[in-house]
């Protein structure tokens, strides 16, 4: 295995609540408005730091999709999902963009999301 390169956001970033890796700049949100599993979640234009996992075809909310979930480079953990491909139209703005699950990262000020009591157990991506 070879050396691990990270890269160092400056600014209000969100990060790994398990190791502080750095994933996404605040200013690289498009919306807060997602959902998923765990409560909310954030769509971001640009993430870094993550690998990502095998291509599914998944059932949300708002259709059918083909993502890859993304994992923190420094301790493995699930972070969220890529959008590959949405098969809807009206959906077509999401693909190549990132969910940041909120329960799973810190916010630009080292805060954690606390999971709202009426939170689902499947996922969803519904951006209403």
């Amino acid at each position: 295995m070879g050396r691990l390169f990270l890269i160092t956001l400056e600014g209000n970033f969100y990060s790994c609540k398990h190791c502080q890796t750095h994933f996404a700049l605040s200013e690289d949100i498009l919306s807060k408005s997602f959902h998923c599993r765990h409560g909310r979640a954030y769509l971001f234009d640009k993430v870094v730091n993550v690998t990502v996992g095998v291509k599914e075809e998944r059932m949300m909310m708002t259709g059918m999709h083909t993502v890859v979930d993304i994992f923190c480079v420094g301790c493995g953990s699930i972070v969220g999902w890529k959008y590959e491909a949405a098969h809807e139209k009206s959906q077509k703005y999401k693909e190549g963009k990132f969910i940041l699950e909120r329960f799973k990262i810190l916010g630009p000020d080292g805060s954690n999301y606390i999971i709202s009591p009426d939170a689902q157990i499947g996922g969803s991506d519904a951006d209403d």
